[in-house]
């Protein structure tokens, strides 16, 4: 491996995100051999391959498989129920995907319990534990909240936009820390996640600065009437009456950082790509317009030291 790539960064990446921005983005210029229009793969591929080139020392994709199983559907059944399941053209793409990862050496996860942001969160913990601060490779400031868990930054790599806990405060008002807090109180209708009525981004970010989580906020709603707030009576009494309903999103907010993946983070190394099946790969995909890319990411990993 050459000197440059173990001395690079960790990445951790959000794929499921990136991946449905190219499935809606690209035309479906790309067929497989099997018939599926294949844009999402060739997007995915073609971005797996430029943050390749950045040498990370470590790599992981988290990938979404729990649409619908996920372990937050017990605690709230509407939870992402505006979300379609992906058809079998989609699905196709998704597993081709994660097929194209692992053959570039990339570690790769998912589980049908848990959602590829408790897989981020879970790498992260493992990471921080030894000492390392990974990239979060993502287009979700929902993620922000890893910035206190021990990630460096988020990087939203289209844009080459970093964030770190400075930009997240600023983004929301809050605290990296208690996003969660303050998506329990505003909803989150991406997610189908209830808010509390009348409460908004502003009336959140200055309830979360006088406490310090929802908790203590339902602890002290007596509190609130007093606050130099518009409405601020009102607000206490919401807060008293979904009180339950709070509880109930901030457990769907809330990032799982244990989820048993058994990995360390000697198992995240950029392995040596398979690059026969790789470009296999990309040929049974229809994506073939990427083997020169594959080659020359490939040969740049492992080109010999020069010492």
């Amino acid at each position: 491996m050459s000197a440059w790539s173990r001395q690079g960064e960790t990445y951790l990446v959000d794929a499921s995100v990136y991946i449905f921005r190219y499935y809606f983005a690209l035309p479906p210029n790309w067929v497989s051999r099997a018939g599926y229009s294949t844009e999402a793969v060739y997007g995915f591929t073609n971005f797996l391959l430029d943050l390749l080139t950045r040498g990370p020392a470590r790599i992981a994709c988290a990938f979404d498989e729990s649409l619908g199983n996920c372990f937050r559907n017990e605690i709230y059944p509407d939870y992402k129920c505006s979300r379609a399941l992906p058809d079998e053209a989609l699905a196709y793409q998704l597993a081709a995907c994660r097929e194209m990862a692992k053959a570039l050496g990339i570690a790769s996860f998912a589980s049908e319990r848990f959602e590829a942001d408790d897989i981020l969160a879970s790498l992260t913990q493992v990471c921080a534990q030894q000492a390392l601060a990974p990239v979060i490779v993502t287009r979700d400031k929902d993620l922000g909240q890893l910035l206190e868990r021990g990630a460096a930054t988020l990087w939203d790599f289209a844009a080459d936009r970093h964030l770190d806990q400075a930009a997240i405060q600023a983004k929301f008002g809050v605290r990296p820390g208690q996003i969660a807090d303050y998506l329990a109180l505003v909803g989150d209708s991406i997610d189908d996640i209830p808010g509390v009525p009348g409460v908004g981004a502003k009336t959140a970010a200055r309830l979360l600065a006088e406490f310090d989580g929802v908790e203590a906020l339902i602890a002290n709603a007596e509190q609130v009437a007093s606050l130099k707030l518009r409405g601020a009576a009102n607000i206490a009494r919401k807060i008293v009456d979904h009180q339950e309903q709070i509880r109930m999103a901030l457990q769907l907010a809330q990032l799982e950082y244990l989820v048993p993946l058994n990995v360390s983070t000697e198992d995240l190394a950029w392995q040596a790509p398979a690059q026969d099946y790789a470009l296999a790969l990309a040929d049974e995909l229809g994506i073939g317009g990427l083997a020169k890319k594959i080659r020359r990411t490939c040969m740049g990993q492992f080109e010999p030291e020069i010492l």
